[in-house]
Parts: C-alpha cells; sequence; structure tokens
C-alpha cells in the first residue's frame, strides 16, 4: 500500500498485528497537526511512556466526527512529517489513528497532489482561511505513508468506536487483517486487552446502527 515492492498483507507475519501499546491523548482541531510534542507530552502522561516494539494509538477526538460529511473527511488534522520520524527514531511497531488516514488531508490528492484537487473546496477554503496555497504548507504528497510504511511501521486509520476507553492507558492490543492473498492494505478487528479497573469509565458504549455509524 504507497510503497513499491513492499510485502503483500499474506506476507507479513502475524506478530507486526499485535503487541503491548498505549493510546495516547492528543486533542486536534482541523487541519492541526500533531507534533513530536504533542507526543512526548501525551507519552509522559501513560504508563512507561513509549517503549520500543510498542503500538502507539492516537486519539484526537476525530471519533466522535465519525462519518459520511466533511467534518470528518475534509477537515482532518493529521500526523506531522517530523512526528512519523519520531515513531521510526523510536521503533514502534506501529501506529493507529482515529482519523480519516495516516495523512493530513492536505497532503493527499484530495487537495493539490497527484490527480488532485478532488476536493477543490477544501482548496478554497484553505486560502480563505490561510491566505496561500494549500500546497505551499503541505508540499509533500502522502509523505507519513511513505515514512511509516517505507520503513516497516504499520498504520491504522480510522480507529473509532471505544478507543476513548483506553485513552492514556497501556494495554495489550491486536488488529488482525483478513486473510487476503497479494492485498496490500485491509479492514482490522482493533481490540485492546486491558484490567476492567483500567477503562475510562467515563467513556459510554458507542452503538453503531448499520455497523459503521
Amino acid at each position: 500500500h504507497v510503497i513499491p515492492e513492499s510485502p503483500y498483507t499474506h506476507e507479513l507475519p502475524l506478530e507486526n498485528y499485535y503487541g503491548p501499546a498505549v493510546c495516547l491523548d492528543i486533542p486536534k482541531k482541523h487541519w492541526e497537526l500533531i507534533t513530536v510534542e504533542d507526543i512526548e507530552n501525551a507519552a509522559a502522561k501513560v504508563e512507561g511512556g513509549i517503549q520500543e516494539g510498542d503500538w502507539v494509538l492516537i486519539c484526537t477526538g476525530m471519533n466522535k466526527r465519525w462519518g459520511e460529511n466533511d467534518d470528518y473527511f475534509a477537515y482532518s488534522p493529521g500526523l506531522s512529517i517530523e512526528g512519523a520520524h519520531w515513531f521510526v527514531d523510536h521503533k514502534v511497531k506501529g501506529v493507529g489513528f482515529d482519523m480519516q488516514a495516516l495523512d493530513h488531508i492536505l497532503y493527499t490528492y484530495a487537495a493539490q497532489h497527484g490527480p488532485g484537487p478532488y476536493v477543490p473546496r477544501i482548496v478554497e477554503q484553505y486560502k480563505k482561511e490561510f491566505g496561500r496555497e494549500p500546497l505551499e504548507d503541505f508540499p509533500e504528497w502522502e509523505p507519513v505513508h511513505e515514512i511509516l510504511l517505507g520503513n516497516n511501521v504499520m498504520g491504522i486509520e480510522n480507529v473509532g468506536g471505544d478507543i476513548e476507553k483506553v485513552k492514556g492507558q497501556r494495554f495489550t492490543f491486536c488488529a488482525f487483517p483478513l486473510r487476503w492473498y497479494m492485498g496490500d492494505g485491509t479492514i482490522v478487528r482493533a481490540v485492546a486487552f486491558i484490567d476492567e479497573d483500567k477503562i475510562n469509565k467515563d467513556v459510554p458504549d458507542r452503538v453503531y446502527k448499520y455497523g459503521v455509524y
């Protein structure tokens, strides 16, 4: 997925899909970037911080806005390039986000990359809000995909559901893919194994009427 000549889904070891994990609480508003400072500050509040081989889940609050709407997809925040390098340098196993993609929406062809913009209204709105082209602030095309996946760091997009119940906690995580021969990406069932006493009790259960909402 994105990285030419990389292994197919069936060629990756099962060990890639589970292990020790932390969930970082990093609230973000529309189009904001997750910085190295954000990561380090949030990690300092979790038992053991971020350790080599960890899965890292990031809860920005976007999970509450999930749906077929611009609020979730078109105005999503995203991980900074420096943040992606930080995860590679700290040798994490994978990173999961409660956002529309590994990359900020303005790093994709929704804006001015490749065959884009396929959502031209966000380009116009960015220019109106900031007085310059999105391409000036987001010149690379899907850099976080390249950095993470190109260095064998797994990535999960759209981690929603009950992610807030484990926010700020350390636990065991698994997210197994479909058994898909020559697949380049797949849906997963993300599960946290955690002592009930550590679950954030003030977070209500999410109910999805049709499986996705």
